[in-house]
């Protein structure tokens, strides 16, 4: 990407999207376009289509998503996959229209089958049943990565698809009625301490892995393949490395300084077992992560004003 060319982030406000404009602007980069939701709904055609017409981007990395945990994503199936089709196809298709040079979609883990082996190759997209409770949501991610390899073929586009694992960082959801583990285990640790709870609750069984990649280091990895790659199919991005939702809690638990029991309820879901990342086609393009799960935590804990607020 040259240092000039004009890059307009969507969902530049979300933890995905600040982390690539917080590094963007690190490496030079001054020359964005940002709109908020308010100011362009893209899942409205017409909308993004003036948008595109008027701004003309050269770069567009596609952040844009409706997102939330177990419980949001099983609520409300409709939305997350309405709303996630709608942003990606009306984004992805002007991008084509207009002439962008580059696109980088963003997708998630959860496109791979619920029981597929582990870790997770980018060969297992579509080779089993997905996890049924955020079924919608993966449907449409994994929609994204094939309308991008499309218009490859036959536009010639260099539209290219990454898949994140868990992410956690600045500006992450922190409601606990929508939000993915690691920052409701935040917020339920962080309220229970600060309220003297003897107890708090967690969902599940706790036996479950997930690995979790900082944001900050997603935002590395899309900035280098935006640099490096232009290839079809997709690419994983994550650490290698996964921790029980058990030893989750734990280690926030000794970040926060809370002191009360965990009781684990058993009789809600876990979702699918385990979620680890084959990430060697990435680190045979030369990227590895730099920030630890224990560093990063403490990080968002110290930092993220919601924290801060909770305890005036």
């Amino acid at each position: 990407m040259e240092k000039e060319a004009l890059i307009y982030i969507a969902g530049h406000r979300g933890m995905v999207g600040s982390a690539i404009h917080r590094k963007l602007k690190a490496e030079g980069f001054t020359n964005f376009i940002f709109r908020t939701s308010k100011e362009l709904d893209l899942r409205d055609t017409l909308a993004v289509k003036a948008f595109f017409e008027a701004e003309k981007p050269d770069y567009v990395f596609l952040a844009a998503a409706k997102v939330g945990g177990i419980q949001a994503n099983n609520v409300y199936r409709a939305e997350f996959i309405y709303d996630n089709l709608m942003i990606q196809n009306n984004v992805i298709h002007q991008s084509y229209l207009s002439g962008v040079k580059k696109l980088l979609f963003l997708g998630s883990s959860c496109i791979y089958p619920k029981l597929a082996p582990q870790p997770l190759k980018e060969e297992y997209l579509l080779t089993g049943e997905l996890e049924p409770t955020n079924e919608p949501y993966a449907i449409a991610k994994i929609a994204g990565i094939k309308m991008c390899d499309a218009y490859r073929s036959q536009y010639g586009c260099n539209f290219i698809s990454i898949m994140p694992t868990n992410l956690y960082g600045p500006n992450d959801n922190y409601d606990l009625n929508n939000s993915h583990v690691l920052p409701a285990l935040l917020r339920k640790m962080h309220e229970a301490k600060i309220t003297n709870q003897s107890t708090v609750t967690v969902w599940g069984s706790g036996t479950p892995k997930r690995e979790f990649l900082h944001a900050d280091d997603l935002a590395d990895a899309c900035y280098y393949l935006m640099q490096n790659y232009n290839e079809p199919g997709l690419v994983n991005i994550g650490t290698g490395e996964d921790v029980s939702i058990i030893e989750l809690a734990e280690l926030i638990q000794r970040v926060v300084g809370y002191e009360g029991k965990i009781v684990w309820d058993a009789t809600k879901p876990d979702g699918t077992p385990r979620k680890l990342m084959d990430v060697s086609k990435l680190a045979s393009w030369g990227w590895r992560y730099t920030i630890d799960l224990e560093t990063g935590i403490r990080k968002v804990y110290e930092t993220e004003s919601v924290f801060q607020a909770v305890t005036t």
